[in-house]
């Protein structure tokens, strides 16, 4: 007897991320389609008045934008290679309130301090990741050398770029993302130790 071909299916494993780059996509898309003014209406930050609603909608959606594909697709690597095994880790819940909370730091800071620089893009979200991501197995008593080196290469590297190179990345939302990143990595840890 012919043993059966095993049938491959696809599954939905990791709803939040795959929510959080449809929507990226979608939101890049609408600006390509509008020559940008669909981004800059609804998905990307700056200060504005605070009596337009939209400037409170725009600290959560301008990491929904990108000023381009390659912007996109640069950043929806990473979260597609690292949101699934954080999701799969910590939970939906917990990883839809780190972008949340990224979001909104990286969108008040940039109010704060930029007025004049309109803020779009989801790399603040990706160091997020990155940092959590080198802290997946944290153990009671440990700091992985893994996340001390990211957290050395990658804050070198932002330094570096902030200071000697003038571009259009936001190499204070890189640091911020990351931070958070940590931050919720720590949290997690000693959130997991209070329920053992």
């Amino acid at each position: 007897m012919e043993a059966q071909p095993r049938k491959i299916r696809i599954t939905l494993n990791a709803p939040v991320v795959l929510a959080f780059v449809a929507l990226c996509a979608g939101a890049t898309l609408l600006g390509q389609l509008t020559g940008g003014r669909a981004t800059m209406t609804l998905f990307a930050t700056y200060r504005s008045s605070l009596v337009n609603p939209l400037t409170y909608v725009r600290l959560f959606t301008h990491v929904l934008g990108h000023s381009g594909w390659m912007h996109l697709v640069s950043n929806l690597v990473y979260i597609l290679l690292l949101g699934p095994l954080l999701e799969e880790k910590y939970g939906s819940r917990a990883l839809a309130g780190i972008i949340a909370i990224t979001a909104l730091a990286t969108g008040l800071v940039n109010a704060a301090l930029f007025p004049r620089v309109a803020l779009c893009g989801a790399s603040g979200v990706c160091f997020a990741f990155i940092l959590l991501s080198s802290l997946t197995s944290f153990r009671e008593g440990e700091i992985p050398l893994t996340f001390i080196l990211v957290a050395l290469l990658f804050l070198g590297q932002e330094v570096v770029q902030g200071v000697m190179v003038q571009d259009d990345v936001s190499n204070l939302s890189h640091v911020i993302g990351g931070l958070i990143g940590a931050g919720m990595g720590f949290a997690q840890r000693d959130m997991g130790r209070r329920r053992a």
